[in-house]
């Protein structure tokens, strides 16, 4: 196998953790302010308590409407390439993936204040 100047031969040289390659999607991003301070997809959402659905049609039951709970945290993310705001993974709606999924945008940041919490969907992992 021949290689080209800027590959190497061997596995893919450790990422800050140590053990799996370093992730480029954050490279070459342009900082971005985030759009919103909550989930507009689940703001939205027909059939929530606070916005009830229209007398002459009946709340959907998708599983994200099953399984909403106001009492529960759902830990918000900001996409770091557009700055669209959605719900995580281990909300019902799972909206941040399913931006991912739409748009191909790869990384996003949690909300909360000073955690520096990021992921990335193409390497399924904290960043």
């Amino acid at each position: 196998m021949i290689f080209g100047p800027d590959q190497a031969a061997g596995p893919p040289a450790p990422g800050g953790n140590g053990s799996a390659p370093r992730c480029g999607h954050l490279d070459g991003l342009t900082p971005v302010a985030p759009q919103s301070d909550g989930c507009r997809a689940c703001a939205a959402r027909p059939g929530r308590p606070d916005r009830p659905a229209p007398p002459d049609r009946p709340a959907p039951q998708h599983r994200a409407a099953r399984q909403h709970r106001p009492d529960r945290r759902v830990t918000l993310l900001a996409c770091l390439t557009c700055g669209w705001v959605a719900c995580s993974d281990d909300a019902p709606g799972q909206h941040a993936r399913a931006h991912y999924e739409e748009t191909d945008h790869p990384v996003a940041r949690g909300l909360v204040p000073g955690s520096g919490w990021t992921w990335c969907y193409v390497h399924q992992r904290r960043i």
